[in-house]
């Protein structure tokens, strides 16, 4: 490691008041059990902390990633070559008054669920069983069933690099189909949320409904980074695409393209990025040679050179 890489951990170890690691491997942080390392991964202990983190960072032009509990990224067997800082575990505050939810980007979606349909809210109920933390499914606009997680947002707080923090209302933000104009190199604190009331069992209902279609569609007993590719369009799922392109079942290594859900790579327990990467480029090949679309990328991903994951030839 070069001498100021050195110099730079020395001195995060010192500013850091959370839990800093060093060569941290991205696999311990990624739902798909896959990943090399990071040069730190660190999970600040408060706001704070973090402000002081992203200000070292910026200072001295480190590269610096967020994520949250790994639940939708793919991180390639490299690593990546900078800090990554996480608030799952750490910024987990959540306070409700009334249908007014106030929660930091750390928090679990499906705590969030569940905290607001204990007080009749609805809004969230459909979003049982997504994984993931607050954090994550604002910047990729996270939805199920017909409902995006913006639909009840209020405002965003976020910190840029600087350390500064600002508040920004809904109506300051663009949100489309899996996307917000949130600007990567801002993280995500707190956000706020207003919901409405509604009846118990009809809350539990769509609860229900949502959870018994998620458990018949979807390979949940493998580990997996959810839908890879967003839908092309509205009534053009991208599961259908490489379903009729024939490449359900197909193996890279230890990953394949479920049986059960064609949008979702499940690792069958040694995979490896390249396996699944493999399966990615196959995928966009395949569909874009059968039906003139290039799937666009769902999950995010890390440490991968700009055309790693287009199609070959």
């Amino acid at each position: 490691m070069p001498r100021y890489e050195l110099d730079h951990m020395a001195e995060l170890n010192k500013i850091v008041k959370g839990q800093l690691v060093e060569n941290e491997p991205m696999a311990l942080h990624s739902s798909y059990g896959v990943g090399g390392p990071a040069k730190a991964y660190i999970t600040p202990k408060n706001v704070n902390d973090l402000s002081r983190i992203l200000q070292y960072a910026h200072s001295h032009g480190i590269k610096t990633f967020f994520v949250g509990s790994g639940s939708n990224i793919l991180v390639s067997d490299t690593g990546i070559d900078g800090l990554v800082i996480s608030p799952a575990k750490a910024l987990t505050d959540l306070s409700i008054n009334d249908g007014k939810i106030n929660a930091e980007s750390g928090v679990m979606l499906g705590r969030l669920v569940r905290e607001s349909i204990k007080r009749n809210l609805t809004g969230f109920e459909g979003l049982g069983g997504v994984p993931g933390t607050l954090g994550g499914a604002i910047m990729m606009n996270a939805g199920a069933f017909g409902h995006e997680i913006s639909n009840s947002l209020v405002s965003v707080t976020v910190m840029q690099m600087d350390g500064t923090i600002n508040t920004l209302l809904k109506n300051d933000i663009t949100f489309l189909y899996r996307y917000s104009s949130i600007d990567s190199k801002s993280f995500i604190v707190s956000a706020l949320f207003d919901l409405e009331k509604s009846d118990f069992i009809n809350i539990q209902n769509k609860r229900k409904k949502a959870s018994e279609i998620r458990k018949s569609s979807q390979p949940l007993k493998y580990r997996s980074a959810g839908s890879v590719f967003k839908n092309p369009k509205p009534n053009v799922a991208a599961g259908y695409l490489i379903d009729q392109a024939g490449l359900k079942g197909l193996r890279q290594g230890d990953a394949e393209i479920s049986e059960k859900h064609a949008n979702f790579f499940i690792n069958h327990g040694k995979a490896t990025a390249t396996d699944i990467s493999t399966l990615i480029q196959i995928a966009r090949k395949e569909v874009k040679e059968k039906f003139n679309i290039m799937l666009e990328l769902e999950i995010k991903t890390f440490g991968f050179d700009e055309n790693e994951l287009l199609p070959n030839g």
